[in-house]
């Protein structure tokens, strides 16, 4: 955001964020769990289905889109294996006040660096830092000198206690709990502890998406557009019936 009110469009309809409404994130996209990498608008628009002018004040994902696509078709998602995310049906029209996630992990990379837990019995909005990118130069709000802040090695900080932050109250992690400032602290660290270990358990390796031999390009799999080597699949033949 800028310091000034910047607008938004989205199907001919303006929405305008201020930095007067919203307090001021930590971090960016790509600086590990930080708020201001996380806390991204989304925008869903469906006239007469979804009410509109809501606004929504709950935690989701990129994950939950798939649930929701599913539910929305009138499938239903694979039952043999973990899935992440949740539906945002009854979020969207009015028939759930709170996300179905109580824990939400954050990753840099393959790196988990913090998690959130909504503690729905008392409505407090907890978040755990394991690990945390070095900013620099010192006193910075980003990784100027790499550009990218990095996810692992000397890069970053490991936390031990880790940070523990009360998001419900302190969105822009600012100030970290200590035993003795938090009555809490020990329980909160616990519970989100063993919630990451439980979480750590469903998962299963497999071949990196972002692999170097994932991510060249590759000629071959470019459908019929030029000379060779910008394209290089043959003519099937005549597909006039097709």
């Amino acid at each position: 955001m800028t310091s000034q009110s910047s607008p938004w469009f989205w199907k001919g309809q303006r929405v305008s964020c201020s930095r007067k409404r919203f307090p001021t994130l930590k971090g960016g996209k790509g600086m590990g769990g930080w708020e201001g990498g996380i806390r991204v608008p989304g925008i869903f628009r469906w006239p007469g289905v979804l009410p509109a002018g809501r606004v929504i004040h709950e935690p989701t994902s990129l994950m939950d889109v798939f649930p929701t696509v599913v539910q929305l078709a009138g499938g239903q998602v694979p039952q043999d294996r973990v899935i992440d995310g949740r539906s945002l049906v009854p979020l969207l029209q009015g028939a759930a006040e709170h996300s179905e996630h109580e824990f939400l992990f954050h990753y840099c990379g393959k790196h988990l660096h913090a998690a959130r837990w909504h503690d729905k019995d008392s409505g407090r909005l907890w978040k755990v830092h394991y690990v945390t990118p070095r900013f620099h130069p010192e006193g910075a709000g980003a990784c100027y000198g790499q550009g990218v802040c990095p996810c692992s090695g000397e890069g970053v900080t490991q936390h031990n206690p880790p940070l523990l932050f009360e998001l419900s109250r302190d969105p822009s992690e600012a100030r970290p709990l200590t035993p003795g400032s938090e009555p809490l602290y020990h329980a909160v660290v616990a519970r989100v502890g063993q919630a990451v270990e439980e979480h750590r358990e469903t998962l299963s390796p497999v071949p990196p998406q972002f692999s170097l031999s994932n991510i060249l390009w590759k000629p071959w799999l470019q459908p019929c557009c030029g000379i060779f080597p910008f394209c290089s699949c043959t003519q099937d033949g005549d597909h006039r019936e097709t």
